[in-house]
Formats: structure tokens, sequence, C-alpha cells
């Protein structure tokens, strides 16, 4: 079969073993047939027409960023690294949208939306290397989520393959548009179970003419999320607000050498942008300063970049003290103190060490249990995710507000959506990938 790819592929076993997993470290032990370097939409439909009549697999993978197994390549896979096609297409500073192919990294979009005074606004912790395809195949968030929404709030318009290797193009180039199902959303978050995104045209938003950033730190978690749910009671309305605890903190300071944790046991990032940031700001401030006792507030861009660099810099710290689960759970944000409050206790009960950091704005908390080097992901770090799970589903919320389902959640998807609705989603995948050839095993 492989005779008949383009001519971009390889079955070179180093080459494959660097396309086998993604960043989620988890690994179920299956080993890809080929990876396929797709230069254009054109050699995408070749390889999925042969891949759906020979009834072979396809994994797509952008930067392999994703944190819920959702780009592990299964056995006798065809791995589709899309991360050749990497062309900004356009950008329309007039309708404020660009084109882009799936392979662009996502800051690099932020960049050349910059020169003509605009952003793209979704910013995932993994913004420096993550891609456009790759965000809009999990419905990727970030730090600026609590005021710009999450990937879907950003995209307009989808150039899909489909398993059979017909193409087609969903939404349009306008701000508004209802017209025939809405695919386009469908189609972000599928996590490339319904087709393959080779193109997509996404909403750019004007460059903030200022900012306005603040830094505070609590006696404990609890305390920072009370502040964080204050700031959305006062009925304001940030960029970002973001959270992170006592055992990122420690991280931080063994990585980076800083002395955050002297500071106090969490750590609250809020910024406000616009033409109103200072005066937004001030009333931010006038809200967490009496639960804090330690708050910094800055215009400076480079002190703000400074802080904002303190929050991506978290995961990595968390990953030089050992192997990690990274989750990914979100409550109603009135909720977030007992979602904390929960996990704390899970993390004792467990014997685990668990971090938390939290997209404060939106209610979604990313619970990372921090294993041993070399720890398997065993039946006892099963069971403490699962009352994670548990726990944010108790409190109204998801298994998941922006990694996706992928591998890792899969035996928990029934709990939230119930038996009839997982069917129903089975049933759907069907009609789009009939031979099931689209990264089988992930999603639903």
């Amino acid at each position: 079969m492989t005779s008949l790819l383009p001519a971009g592929w390889a079955t070179d076993p180093a080459v494959l073993d660097a396309r086998r997993l993604d960043r989620s470290g988890f690994d179920p032990g299956g080993r890809p047939r080929a990876v396929v370097f797709a230069e254009s939409a054109d050699e995408v439909a070749e390889v999925l027409r042969i891949a759906n009549a020979d009834g072979t697999p396809v994994v797509t993978r952008g930067a392999g960023t994703g944190l819920s197994g959702g780009a592990v390549a299964t056995d006798g896979s065809i791995v589709l690294d899309l991360s050749r096609m990497s062309r900004i297409v356009e950008i329309s500073a007039t309708d404020e949208l660009a084109v882009v192919e799936p392979g662009v990294i996502t800051a690099d979009l932020d960049r050349a939306a910059g020169r003509y005074g605009l952003r793209y606004a979704p910013d995932p912790a993994s913004v420096a290397i993550s891609t456009i395809g790759g965000n809009i195949a999990t419905n990727a968030g970030g730090l600026r989520c609590a005021k710009y929404g999450v990937t879907r709030d950003s995209v307009l318009g989808l150039d899909v393959v489909l398993a059979d290797g017909r193409r087609i193009g969903t939404g349009r180039r306008t701000v508004k548009g209802v017209a025939g199902y809405d695919l386009t959303a469908l189609f972000v978050g599928s996590e490339g179970t319904l087709g393959v995104i080779v193109g997509a045209t996404v909403r750019l938003r004007p460059a903030p003419v200022r900012t306005a950033t603040l830094a505070a730190f609590f006696p404990d978690f609890v305390a920072a999320t009370t502040a964080a749910a204050a700031v959305t009671a006062a009925r304001l309305q940030p960029a970002i607000a973001e959270l992170l605890d006592r055992v990122c903190l420690d991280a931080i300071d063994d990585a980076d050498g800083t002395a955050l944790r002297a500071r106090g046991a969490a750590f609250l990032l809020v910024q406000t942008d616009g033409p109103g940031a200072d005066v937004e700001m001030d009333a931010v401030r006038a809200v967490v300063e009496p639960l804090s006792g330690d708050v910094e507030v800055t215009t400076d861009p480079v002190r703000a970049e400074a802080l904002l660099a303190t929050r991506r810099a978290a995961l990595p710290a968390l990953e030089r003290h050992g192997r990690v689960l990274i989750e990914d759970v979100a409550v109603p944000r009135s909720r977030m103190a007992d979602a904390v409050a929960a996990i704390e206790k899970i993390g004792v009960r467990s014997g685990i060490r668990i971090a938390t950091m939290a997209h404060a704005g939106d209610g979604n908390l990313h619970p990372i249990l921090v294993l041993d080097h070399g720890r398997a992901f065993d039946e006892d770090v099963w069971t403490a995710a699962g009352e994670v799970f548990t726990a944010a589903l108790d409190l109204g919320g998801t298994l998941t507000g922006e990694h996706g389902v992928g591998l890792l959640k899969r035996r928990w998807l029934v709990d939230e959506l119930g038996p009839d609705v997982v069917d129903l989603q089975r049933e759907l995948k069907a009609v789009f990938d009939p031979n099931a050839i689209l990264n089988p095993g992930k999603k639903v």
C-alpha cells in the first residue's frame, strides 16, 4: 500500500517513533505503518482515498502538543502529518479575518495579524509550538479565553477532506451566517474523527490599545478561587484570569530560581485590555486586594509578559519533577472553590501529588497528577483521575473544557453524556466515516 502514497512518506523506525505519541504521555503500544508528510490538500485527499479503500486507519497530526491522546497512533495506522502545510494564505485587515493552512503555528498567526493592528485571540499555553489545525481539532482554549472564548469562537469556516477523499467547504467569510446545519462547529473539537481539516478561515480581532496586569498572592488556593469568583460576581470581564496553586509555584521556583512561594501559596493573574483597561483594573484591584496581602499591578508590557510567562512556565516546571497526567475539567465558576477542595482531598486520599492550575475566568481547572519518573498510568492513577472527573460532574461540570476526550477519557464519557447521546454521536460519526478509518478509538 505504501507504494501508492504521495512522495512525502516514511517508514523509518526513528520517524515512526518521533510521531507515534503526543504530549499526553499515554502510550497504548501501537505502531504506525507509515508517516505521510502532506504538503497540499490534494495530497491529503489522495491519502484518504487510498486508506479508505484499503480500510487503513488514519491518525492526523499537527505538532503533537495534544494532552488527551488524540494524536496517538493506533497500530498499523498511517500518521498524516500536516505540519508542512503552514502557509498563511491571506490576511484581510478590512474583514478582520485570516485564511490559513492547518500547520500554521498559532503564535505565528498572532504575530502576522499584529502587523495590521489585529490579533488572533485564542492562545493555548502551547501557543508557541501548537498548530491552528490542532487547536481546531481539540477546540483549544487558552489564557485569553476569559474574554475572547475558545477556538470555536474564532473559526468562521473550514476546508475539510472527508474520509473518502471528497473535499468540502463549511461556514463562510462573514461574521454572521445560519444557512444549513452548522457543520463548522461540528468539525471544531471533533479530534480528527469526522474529517481532516486542510484550511481554515478564522476571525481576527483588534489588538488592544492598552493592557493592565495584576498579580496577587494568597494563603491558599481556595482563597484565590474565592477572589477570582468575586471578580466575576462584580460583573467585571478581564481578558485573562489565571490561577496557580502551591505545588505549581514550588515547581517554578525550583526550575527558574524564583521566590514565588515566599509570597504565598496561590497565585492569581488578571489582565484587562482595551481603552478602559486601567479603569477596569482599578475595579478588579478593589475586589482582589482585600482578599490578598500581596498585589502588584503593572501597565508595563515587559513586566506583564514576565507575569504571563510565570503562568506558562507551570507545566514545564512540573514535568521536571516527574511524569504528569494532565487533566482538564470545568465547573460553573461559582463552584471552583468546591472543586479545588475536592481535588485536594483526592490528592491526600490517593497519596498522589496533584498540582492545579486554572483558567479562572471560565471555571476550567487543570488538575495535574505528578507521578514518579517511570511510573505507569496504573489503576491507582486512573482511579484518582476518575474521582476528579466524578467530582467535576457532581458540581455540574464537564470531563473536559478544552483538551478533548482522545484516548484518555473515553471510559468516562457516558457518565457525562448518557448512553443515548453517546450512541447518537457514534451514529453521527458513521455518517461521515462509514468505514471507521479516521482516528479510530478516539473521542466517542
